[in-house]
This record gives structure tokens, C-alpha cells and sequence, in this order.
């Protein structure tokens, strides 16, 4: 019987993306500068970046 509970790793479609673009990138078969290759590992950060400081500063306007 399988342990359910038990982590389940695995390459996201973000990261899947990033790694083609790397790869198409490095082949020469794209020419996309680096920042956009690397979008699919920057741009979720940055979101939760933005997400969390917006739900801060909210929390702080309610409390004060």
C-alpha cells in the first residue's frame, strides 16, 4: 500500500517551459533575449512578490 501522504516532487509547466527556452535558446533556434528565456522561473516569484507586499499594505491600511 502507498504512503498517500508522502511528497510528490516534479518539474511544474513553468519550469518545463524555461528548460525549452534554455534549450532553444542555447541551439540557437530562438533568438529572445536572456530576460524573456528566463521568464517562466522570474515572473511566478515576482507575482507573489507584488501578491504579498498588496495584501501587506492592505493590512496595514485596515489596522491603522
Amino acid at each position: 500500500m502507498s504512503d498517500s501522504s508522502s511528497p510528490s516532487g516534479g518539474i511544474t509547466a513553468a519550469g518545463t517551459a524555461g528548460i525549452i527556452f534554455v534549450v532553444l535558446k542555447l541551439t540557437d533556434v530562438i533568438d529572445w533575449s536572456w530576460w524573456w528565456v528566463l521568464s517562466p522561473f522570474w515572473i511566478p516569484a515576482a507575482t507573489t512578490v507584488v501578491v504579498l507586499g498588496v495584501v501587506a499594505l492592505i493590512a496595514l491600511w485596515r489596522v491603522s
